[in-house]
């Protein structure tokens, strides 16, 4: 996939999990969440009032720690395609 229709799709995976309004298990969000992070380059500590949310969304920044970025786009948007598209239709 060439890096200019990655983003484009990226961007498209983005808008549908914002424009979602049912509710999404916690670890799917937190896989989510890291893959965003790591494709935008933007490993800067999470900003939560929740300590025990930065605790977890740390965690899955660490888990993810080895993905980079171009690969993190790739699984966010399949991600996106196995657990979010099926089921805003």
């Amino acid at each position: 996939m060439k890096n200019e229709k990655l983003h484009k799709e990226f961007l498209k995976a983005v808008d549908a999990v914002n424009n979602y309004t049912d509710p999404l298990p916690a670890d799917l969000l937190l896989k989510l969440y890291a893959y965003y992070k790591i494709a935008n380059k933007n490993l800067n500590n999470p900003r939560s009032k929740t300590p025990l949310i930065n605790a977890f969304k740390a965690n899955a920044l660490i888990q993810a720690q080895k993905v980079k970025p171009e690969e993190a786009m790739k699984l966010y948007i399949d991600l996106v395609k196995k657990e979010i598209l099926p089921k805003s239709k």
